[in-house]
C-alpha cells in the first residue's frame, strides 16, 4: 500500500480513525454486523458494500437506516449487544496496517496524535491495547463523546480541542468515505487509507 502523506511539518497533530484505518479489522466488523443481524431476525443481505458505506457511522444510525430501507423494525441496543460480545470475541484476529501504524510511531515526541473511531470505546481500547498502541495516542474520542457521530465534524473537532490544536492544523487518516466527509466538515486535510485487499 502507498499512502499520499502530506509533509508532517505542515501540521501540528495528527488524528486517526481506528477501523481500517489503525488496524486491518473491517472484514471482522463486516461478519459482526452479519452475524448480529442474522441474531435480530433481519432476513435480508448486508452487503460489504454497505457496510462499508456506513463505516464510520454510529450503530444506532446505521440499524436506523436499515429499518427505513427494509422495513424492519430492529432494536439498536440489542443489535449493539450481540455484535459487541462478537467483536470481543474475535478482535485478536485483527492485525494492523503496518504503514499507518510506522508513521504514527515515527511521529513519537514530535507531535500529538489522537484517535477518532465510531467503534464503541471499550472496543477501540482492546484493540489498541492489543497491538500495543495505546500509549501511542493523547485522547481516543468515540460516539460516545459527542452529540453526532461522522460524517459530522463533531469527533474530529473534540479531539482537536482535547489536543489544544487548531482544527485547520491536523491531519486525519481515514479509511471511510463517512470520515473523510467529517474531516472536511471540520477543516482537516485528509490522508485516504484504502480498503487492505
Amino acid at each position: 500500500m502507498r499512502l499520499d502523506i502530506p509533509d508532517p511539518s505542515t501540521y501540528d497533530a495528527v488524528i486517526f480513525d481506528c477501523d481500517g484505518t489503525l488496524v486491518d479489522s473491517m472484514p471482522m466488523h463486516y461478519r459482526a454486523w452479519v452475524h448480529a443481524l442474522k441474531a435480530c431476525g433481519f432476513e435480508h443481505e448486508f452487503t460489504p458494500e454497505r457496510h462499508h458505506a456506513n463505516a464510520g457511522m454510529p450503530i444506532p444510525a446505521t440499524v436506523a437506516q436499515l429499518n427505513e430501507i427494509f422495513a424492519t423494525n430492529i432494536a439498536p441496543d440489542s443489535l449493539a449487544e450481540i455484535r459487541t460480545k462478537y467483536v470481543h470475541k474475535h478482535h485478536s484476529e485483527v492485525g494492523i496496517i503496518p504503514e499507518v501504524v510506522d508513521f504514527a510511531k515515527s511521529l513519537i515526541g514530535e507531535k500529538p496524535m489522537a484517535v477518532a473511531s465510531g467503534s464503541e470505546a471499550d472496543i477501540v481500547n482492546a484493540v489498541l491495547t492489543a497491538h500495543d498502541l495505546t500509549s501511542l495516542f493523547e485522547t481516543v474520542i468515540t460516539p460516545a463523546d459527542v452529540p453526532r457521530g461522522k460524517p459530522a465534524p463533531d469527533m474530529f473537532l473534540l479531539a482537536a480541542e482535547r489536543m489544544g490544536i487548531h482544527p485547520e492544523r491536523c491531519l486525519v487518516f481515514e479509511d471511510g468515505q463517512l470520515g473523510i466527509d467529517a474531516a472536511v466538515a471540520a477543516r482537516m486535510a485528509t490522508v485516504f487509507v484504502p480498503t487492505v485487499a
